[in-house]
């Protein structure tokens, strides 16, 4: 049992922790409104407006072992800070961006925040999973992405109202510069909570080799010899990532899809924050149902089977329906990310950082699919249908939630050197 001393510090961490998460959404969630801007001012395709995520989320897939390796070194909080600070130098590079009108080093810009944010994902995930029991363990990070979400439709609102708002089809300055301002306050608010963290005692270094897995029977982790001898981790990894595309394109890709819908800008721009509210009610579903009413794994498999039948109805429905339907699906993808990161850490004991950086990893999802939705929706000339890729993602996660997340061995284990 924790000293009530040392509750208070946890407390207090998961405080800063929540702002945290309120700063990531307002970062993160903004794409959906980038690419719909750069698409316009820039003249790009579908594909090539969605190198926006593409960039995004590539640093996941690059940066989440050395981020476990650079964790290892550092411990916890500090990589918390250094990943603010690598953040803080992503939103710089969009001022030179913004100046010499060049969408490549926007996405420098967006690359290099992503590092920064692998980093702070791949260390605060894990910090908020073991801060207490794991059956609360979604209840947890329900409540960060909660107020990811909020940080979210803040920034869309904001940045929409800024940058949709009469861009012309050819590059200009102007609007442009509108970037700059917003970037620059986020860079120098990651820098001032980069040093926060650094120096403040209220952050408790967690050690996951002290988390005991004995009391829910399962095997010490010391017997094994590789992070990927726990199946329900690796088939985690893959769960994650058909949740990562399953949101990602929920929140990027309604504001474009609804401009190629016919909507205007001042209408379209607010569809992203609509996925967003979805998203936040779920998750107060999900903190005040899971564990009392029902379980992470019962809720996570009840979601995907949900959100199959959303997805089929936006394909088929009229123009504002099929947005409606989409936004929905904001609420049903809520829960994923809380419910499968403890599924698929549960049991790994010493293997916690590594195992928490191929989830991260997973993330990469962002970067592949709305990339591919965009290739289906050029090539077949419909951006509607293109969202069937959507279907596989939701189905898989169905296996997870009923029968992935239960797999402790493989059937034929395999050797490892």
């Amino acid at each position: 049992m924790r000293e009530p001393h040392y509750q208070k510090e946890i407390n207090r961490a998961l405080f800063i922790i929540a702002f945290l998460f309120f700063i990531f959404g307002f970062l993160t969630w903004v794409n959906g409104t980038l690419i719909a801007f750069f698409k316009k001012t820039f003249d790009l395709s579908h594909f090539s407006s969605y190198l926006v995520t593409f960039a995004y989320y590539l640093s996941y897939t690059i940066m989440a072992i050395p981020s476990s390796m650079l964790l290892k070194k550092v411990g916890f909080k500090n990589g918390m800070s250094i990943g603010l600070f690598v953040m803080a130098l992503g939103c710089v590079i969009f001022i030179p961006a913004a100046k010499i009108a060049s969408y490549p080093t926007f996405l420098i810009g967006l690359f290099t925040t992503g590092i920064g944010l692998t980093l702070l994902q791949t260390a605060v995930n894990p910090y908020v999973t073991l801060m207490g029991p794991h059956e609360s363990g979604a209840k947890r990070i329900s409540f960060m992405g909660f107020s990811n979400k909020i940080g979210g439709i803040i920034g869309q609102v904001i940045l929409g109202s800024l940058l949709l708002h009469g861009a012309s089809t050819v590059v200009q300055q102007d609007e442009l510069d509108k970037i700059i301002i917003p970037y620059l306050i986020l860079g120098a608010l990651f820098l001032v909570l980069s040093y926060v963290i650094k120096k403040n005692e209220w952050f408790p270094e967690l050690d996951e080799d002290d988390v005991d897995d004995s009391d829910r029977g399962i095997e010490n982790s010391d017997n094994r010899k590789s992070v990927f001898q726990y199946p329900n981790l690796v088939l985690g990894v893959l769960a994650l990532f058909c949740a990562g595309a399953a949101e990602v394109m929920a929140i990027d890709s309604i504001i474009s899809y609804g401009m190629s819908m016919g909507f205007p800008e001042a209408r379209a721009k607010l569809f992203g924050s609509y996925t967003l509210v979805a998203m936040m009610l779920g998750y107060i579903s999900g903190m005040i149902l899971i564990p009392k009413y029902i379980k992470q794994e019962r809720y996570l498999q009840y979601g995907a089977i949900i959100g199959t039948l959303l997805t089929i109805l936006a394909i088929y429905s009229g123009a504002f329906t099929s947005v409606i339907f989409i936004a929905l699906l904001g609420f049903v993808n809520a829960l994923f990310w809380p419910a499968i990161w403890p599924l698929a850490l549960d049991g790994i004991g010493r293997f916690t950082k590594i195992g928490s950086a191929l989830l991260v990893m997973s993330v990469c999802a962002g970067a592949i699919v709305p990339m591919l939705y965009g290739y289906i929706a050029d090539k077949i000339g419909s951006v509607q249908k293109a969202y069937w890729i959507l279907i596989p993602c939701y189905l898989y996660i169905v296996y997870y939630a009923s029968h992935g997340y239960k797999l402790r061995k493989w059937r034929k284990e395999k050797h490892y050197g």
